[in-house]
C-alpha cells in the first residue's frame, strides 16, 4: 500500500509542480517559496508531512551532535518538517530560549532545506514592556506599547531587525534564500503569552500582525517567508477567526493543540482536532490556503499506541499538510514528545511512519520546484 501511495503521489507531483500557482501574502515571493506553498496546498487532503521541533539540535541524552536525530534513531529517517524557535534572538543573544546557538540553527535549517524538508519558525519573544519572558502576563499594555507611536515601538523595531537579519541569512551556498514558515504571536486564544486574547484588544493584535508582516516583507525586503496563523483550542469557526488578520496577511491556517491527560482524554482530543480540521479544510479549499497542525503532542507518550490510535485518527480524516510534534528536551528528562530508542511507543511510531499517507524525509517529492 505504501509503495502504491508513494508512486501515485510522485506522479501527481511530477505532473503538477511545473510552476507555482498559489498566491501568497508576498507578491514578490521567491520561486522556491511559491513552489513550497503550492505543493503544501496540493499535498493536503492526500498526505501528511511529519514534523518535529528542534529535531537535529538535541534529543534524549545528546545535544549539538552532527547528524543526530531521535526520529532518525527510531525510524531510520529524518522528519519532513523541522520546527525552530527564535526566542531570545530579539535581544541579540547568541542562543535561543532552549539554548540552541543561532549559528547552529542556521546550519540545521539550511541542511534541512537541502534534504528537501520544510522549516517552520515560532517566536517566543520576550516581553518588551516589562523585560520579562513571553509568559509574563503582568500587563495588558504590551501590545499597544509596541505599535507605532507606542513607547516601546523603537525597541520592538530593533527586535524585528534581529529576526529579519536571521531570516535573511538563511541562504544556501549558491545564494538561494531558504523558504521558512513564520508563526508569530501563536496560541493567542489562550492567556499564557503577553499577546493573549485577554491581554490585548482585538484591534491591537491585528495591528501588530499587520505591522509585522508589512515590516518584514516591505521594509526588510524578505521574500522567503510564508506566514502561519495558529490559535490554540477553539470551540468553533467563529472563535478561530475572531482575530484572523485576513487572507492578505496569512498564508497558512494552523492549530496548536496538545493531548493532555492520556487515555481518559484521547477521545476528546481526537474529536476536537477533527472538528477544527473540518472547518480549516473547508476554509482552506474555498480561499486557496494551506492548513496545518502546527504544534501538538502527548508529553512522555504514556500510551504505547498513541501514534496510530490517537494522532493518526485525529489527522487522517482531513489530512493537514503537516503535523509537528514538540521537542525532545535534552535537559528535562520528562519533556519529550517523540519516542527515543527503547521507549515503549517505538514500535507504534514506526508503524505510524509506514502508513501510506504519512510522509517522512525520504518520502518527500521535490517541494521546491
Amino acid at each position: 500500500m505504501r509503495i502504491i501511495g508513494m508512486l501515485l503521489l510522485g506522479a501527481f507531483f511530477t505532473y503538477s509542480c511545473t510552476s507555482p500557482v498559489q498566491k501568497t501574502v508576498d507578491k514578490k515571493a521567491t520561486w522556491e517559496t511559491l513552489s513550497l506553498y503550492t505543493n503544501l496546498v496540493k499535498i493536503q487532503g492526500k498526505s501528511i508531512l511529519f514534523g518535529h521541533q528542534d529535531d537535529t539540535s538535541y534529543g534524549i541524552g545528546w545535544t549539538g551532535e552532527s547528524g543526530q536525530s531521535d526520529v532518525k534513531k527510531v525510524t531510520g529517517d529524518y522528519p519532513a518538517v523541522y520546527g525552530w524557535d527564535l526566542g531570545h534572538i530579539e535581544t541579540g543573544c547568541p542562543q535561543n530560549i532552549d539554548n540552541v546557538p543561532f549559528e547552529q540553527m542556521r546550519s540545521h535549517i539550511i541542511e534541512a532545506y537541502e534534504r528537501g524538508g520544510v522549516n517552520t519558525l515560532s517566536w517566543h519573544v520576550q516581553n518588551p514592556f516589562t523585560g520579562g519572558s513571553s509568559w509574563d502576563v503582568s500587563s495588558k499594555e504590551v501590545v499597544k506599547s509596541i505599535l507605532p507611536d507606542g513607547e516601546k515601538h523603537a525597541l520592538f523595531l530593533e527586535w524585528l531587525d534581529h529576526v529579519a537579519a536571521f531570516i535573511a541569512s538563511l541562504k544556501t551556498g549558491n545564494g538561494t534564500a531558504v523558504p521558512v514558515l513564520f508563526r508569530p504571536y501563536h496560541e493567542h486564544t489562550g492567556n499564557w503569552f503577553w499577546w493573549g486574547r485577554e491581554l490585548c484588544e482585538k484591534d491591537d493584535y491585528l495591528a501588530l500582525w499587520h505591522f509585522t508582516v508589512t515590516y518584514l516583507r516591505d521594509k526588510k525586503d524578505l521574500h522567503n517567508i510564508l506566514y502561519v496563523y495558529s490559535p490554540d483550542f477553539v470551540t468553533g469557526e467563529q472563535e478561530y477567526f475572531d482575530r484572523y488578520p485576513g487572507d492578505e496577511f496569512v498564508d497558512i491556517l494552523g492549530l496548536d493543540l496538545y493531548h493532555r491527560g492520556a487515555e481518559d482524554s484521547a477521545g476528546k482530543f481526537i474529536s476536537d482536532v477533527n472538528k477544527i480540521m473540518e472547518f480549516l479544510s473547508r476554509y482552506a479549499a474555498a480561499h486557496k490556503k494551506a492548513f496545518v497542525f502546527s504544534e501538538t503532542g502527548l508529553e512522555q507518550i504514556p500510551m504505547n499506541k498513541w501514534f496510530t490510535e490517537v494522532l493518526y485518527k485525529a489527522v487522517a480524516p482531513y489530512k493537514p499538510a503537516y503535523v509537528l510534534l514538540w521537542r525532545n528536551a535534552y535537559d528535562r528528562p520528562e519533556h519529550f514528545f517523540v519516542p527515543y530508542p527503547a521507549h515503549p511507543a517505538t514500535d507504534d511510531f514506526i508503524k505510524f511512519k509506514n502508513l501510506p499517507d504519512i510522509l517522512f524525509g525520504n518520502d518527500l517529492p521535490n517541494l521546491y520546484k
